[in-house]
């Protein structure tokens, strides 16, 4: 200890260098015995580890580590080895010397630690400890770690047991300093480490995060809600497993609360910087990147949450920082994109104006005011842009307010900002960003490319309006600026891609396409070329959806004046410019318009992806102008074919339809075959009554009914000739059904005939006599058709005339049955009439017997004969 303090005192003119002092101070190390001595031996390397970085960690560091193995029971000697190594490991901004040099003596002393592991587990041992110094000292140290050799620290304590659970524990640290370093370790621990930031989500580290941002105050709370943020979105960003953990876990509700700010509330530097970090974290949920299924239940959950609702309210708020406004703006983008219920919900919200207006409107008015910053009108662009995504009806509303309307004075529509922003002469930014604006009112919709057909212009006072596809082919030959000329060709293209009628409409001004082959003729510097290069996709674009309406401009027109004019070639070259540019390139990477100066802002997304889809089809298609006018002639021959395939499926419809009338015909017939044939049965079995009865009266009757049997047997002769002639008739409609069915399957037999001859067009071409043949073979089977028609309708009227004869003999045979009726009974009151008079000539001759007179058996018969015709003769006396 004397010796220590002799060297600390000693004059000035033996005064050792830092190497002498830290070697003799690495010897006390080594060789006292008492944990004093070495006690301040170590202290006193922790005051010379940092002017004398090179010094210390090389000769004492392996001494330094020795300690925390050999006393590790005594936290200073702990906690001063532990800042030592911090002191070697670490440099800051402050110091004096050479940084760089400085930066590189830290690294080399922290290859040097972790080249053992066990030195690492040294210090998550160290964490363990309850002691203040030693846990800030170690929790820091580690930290200096992960800085210097992330990668490999990281992988060391991922494989030991409980590494990452003894950080964690840190977080429930009452201790606020140890606290707020351990998420600075985590921080570090889990930057581009997936598995290990599926386990810190796992060990509740969303809880905690949670809990630490709620303890210091959300948005206004300090750098510790700021370093948790930090953490949070280090947790979320590219990793799936954690953001599905973090919906399921409906920790999205939780992030609402941080946006209840107070419109009196300031905006300081640390309110900012927390406010733009959780919107990043939103941002990561519902970036356009993630699973569509997940993506939609997130924007979803925040609407329900009301956390759009208050983004929203923010948006429309004043004295909201610039680079907040535009973070919000763009969050707010993405929370829309492709969700149909927010992007409703967002239409209804109004800004606190007077009178109110839409949110819409307000945004368009500041993408359209070249007073606005640049990245804010960018960040305008892509709400605008994200608000129509897979919004169809929001599509077709933004292209009526471009229709003439019924608004009021002071009212201001969608349509009026992009025309107004279209046609600005002073602000060629605002020109690109209404025509991108624009184009994504198109994307996608043909109903709304033909419906903006209809938009006229008046280009000033008493002059005949002008259609906006006229007004902007004319901007575009007039003006000079690059910026505007590429937003408008942008338009166009995005306007005329898969929609022929536009085409028909553009191609209709006859100065275009000389513009545009006069534009690929000309030579220019690098952005020059991009501008030849759109003119080449417009025109590539009329040549490939062509629908050869303008005779002069079809297809095979086009490309022998761009093969005339330019050459193909060169075409060819001057379309590939545009893809091969950085610009195109950058646009082709995020759905975010962005760029680091106005004058690059160029292209956007959703050009650069029609650019790339369009571009191998339209080289392939100009560079084989045979192919495509032998394209042509199979279309023209196509065409006339259809023609004749539709005239025979109408024939056939026509055909299918009689046959089903004569199907349905026989049907009916049938059914009335069969009441007819049931009628029948009935009718024999009166008339086999009538016969029995018939027989009873020619017994009792005799020759007296001989007339009445007779007619009976007329009506019964004419009805079995009846019945005779409606089987006859049933058999023909029997036959009829057969030739029905017959004709039937054959029709079904040609129904397939559309398929082959249009394959035998394609493959040989149509042949006239095949078409004559089968013509011909219709037209005789219509005819058959309708002579079996014909034949059925006769069968119907004969069964028909049958019928009414049928009812006519039964209305007779039913009056003969009545007059038959009644002579029966006439017949048997005359039997007994006669039955009485017998008696009576019985009791005469009786009397008479027993008067003594003589009575003989002639007598009593002409008596009892004479009495019988009298009483035949007067039945009604009786």
């Amino acid at each position: 200890m004397n010796y220590f303090k002799s060297f600390v005192k000693g004059n000035e003119e033996a005064q050792p260098t830092g190497t002498e002092t830290v070697a003799r101070l690495c010897d006390r190390i080594s060789s006292s015995t008492l944990l004093e001595d070495r006690r301040d031996s170590v202290r006193a390397l922790k005051s010379l580890s940092k002017k004398f970085r090179l010094e210390v960690g090389s000769q004492a560091l392996p001494h330094i580590l020795q300690l925390l193995r050999s006393d590790a029971s005594d936290e200073d000697i702990c906690s001063y080895s532990l800042e030592t190594l911090i002191n070697l490991t670490t440099v800051e901004d402050d110091e004096e010397g050479d940084t760089i040099i400085q930066s590189e003596f830290a690294m080399s002393f922290i290859e040097k630690f972790i080249d053992t592991v066990e030195n690492i587990m040294l210090v998550l041992e160290m964490i363990e400890r309850y002691d203040f110094t030693v846990r800030w000292s170690a929790i820091r140290l580690l930290t200096s770690l992960l800085r210097g050799k992330p990668s490999v620290v990281q992988q060391t304590i991922l494989v030991q047991p409980m590494g990452i659970s003894r950080i964690m524990d840190l977080l429930s640290e009452n201790r606020e300093v140890i606290r707020n370093e351990a998420l600075l370790a985590l921080i570090e621990l889990t930057r581009g480490n997936a598995n290990i930031q599926k386990i810190v989500a796992f060990e509740n580290g969303f809880e905690a995060i949670f809990a630490v941002i709620n303890e210091e105050g959300f948005c206004d709370g300090g750098v510790v809600v700021e370093d948790c943020l930090m953490l949070l979105l280090h947790l979320l960003k590219n990793n799936s497993s954690n953001q599905q953990f973090f919906k399921e876990g409906t920790l999205i509700q939780r992030l609402s609360p941080f946006f209840d700010i107070s419109p009196e509330s300031s905006w300081s530097a640390q309110k900012n910087a927390n406010i733009h970090l959780m919107l990043k974290v939103i941002r990561t949920l519902v970036s356009p990147s993630n699973p569509s299924n997940f993506l939609q239940s997130c924007q979803l959950a925040m609407q329900q949450c009301n956390l759009l609702a208050k983004l929203s309210d923010l948006l429309m708020a004043t004295g909201v920082p610039t680079d907040v406004l535009t973070e919000i703006i763009n969050t707010v983008s993405e929370v829309l994109r492709g969700s149909t219920e927010n992007q409703h919900v967002f239409a209804n919200v109004m800004a606190p104006w007077e009178p109110p207006r839409s949110a819409l409107v307000v945004l368009l008015m500041s993408m359209v005011n070249s007073q606005q910053p640049f990245f804010l009108r960018c960040a305008v662009l892509y709400c605008f842009q994200c608000f129509l995504h897979k919004n169809a009806t929001g599509q077709s509303q933004i292209i009526d307010t471009l229709l003439p309307s019924s608004l009021e004075p002071h009212d201001v529509s969608s349509g009026q900002l992009l025309c107004g922003g279209l046609f600005a002469q002073s602000d060629t930014l605002s020109n690109w960003l209404a025509a991108t604006a624009l184009s994504h009112a198109l994307h996608s919709n043909e109903p709304a490319k033909c419906q903006l057909l209809r938009v006229q212009l008046a280009t000033a006072p008493g002059n005949t309006p002008v259609t906006l596809l006229r007004q902007l082919t004319s901007i575009i030959q007039q003006t000079t600026h690059l910026q505007t000329r590429i937003g408008l060709l942008n338009l166009l293209c995005c306007w005329l891609s898969n929609c022929p009628i536009a085409i028909s409409h553009f191609l209709d001004d006859e100065s275009t396409v000389p513009f545009l082959l006069s534009q690929l003729a000309v030579s220019g510097n690098d952005r020059d070329l991009l501008v030849n290069g759109v003119c080449a996709l417009l025109l590539g674009i009329c040549i490939l959806d062509n629908d050869g309406s303008i005779t002069h401009y079809s297809k095979e027109s086009l490309i022998e004046l761009v093969d005339a004019r330019v050459g193909v070639e060169n075409f060819c070259d001057t379309l590939g410019c545009v893809s091969q540019h950085d610009l195109y390139a950058k646009a082709l990477q995020k759905h975010q318009p962005t760029s680091d100066t106005p004058r690059n802002l160029l292209f956007d997304y959703s050009f650069a992806k029609l650019f790339k889809a369009l571009e191998d089809k339209i080289t392939k298609t100009v560079s084989n102008l045979e192919d495509i006018k032998k394209e042509e002639e199979v279309k023209a021959a196509m065409k006339a074919h259809d023609s004749i395939i539709t005239e025979y499926k109408t024939l056939i419809r026509e055909q299918d339809s009689k046959v089903a009338k004569l199907q349905s015909k026989c049907a009916k017939l049938e059914k009335d075959v069969q009441e007819t044939e049931s009628l029948l049965k009935d009718r024999d079995s009166q008339v086999q009554q009538l016969k029995d009865q018939y027989n009873l009266m020619k017994l009792t009757q005799g020759d007296d009914s001989s007339s009445t049997m007779k007619q009976i047997q007329d009506l019964l002769a004419e009805n079995n000739k009846k019945s005779e002639e409606l089987a006859s008739n049933a058999k023909r409609i029997k036959e009829l059904e057969n030739e029905v069915e017959k004709y039937v399957a054959i029709a079904n037999e040609h129904s397939p005939m559309q398929d082959k001859i249009k394959d035998d067009c394609m493959e040989n071409g149509v042949s006239e006599e095949n078409e004559s043949f089968d013509l011909k073979h219709y037209k005789e089977l219509e005819d058959e058709n309708k002579k079996l028609t014909k034949e059925v309708e006769e069968c119907q009227e004969s069964v028909r005339r049958l019928t009414e004869s049928e009812v006519l003999n039964t209305a007779k045979i039913q009056e003969q049955i009545l007059i038959c009726d009644a002579i029966r009974k006439e017949q048997e009151d005359l039997l007994i009439l006669l039955s009485d008079q017998e008696t009576k000539l019985k009791d005469y001759k009786q009397k008479l017997a027993n008067l003594g007179e003589e009575v003989s058996d002639d007598e009593t018969d002409s008596i009892g004969e004479d009495e019988v015709v009298d009483d035949e003769n007067s039945p009604s006396d009786q």
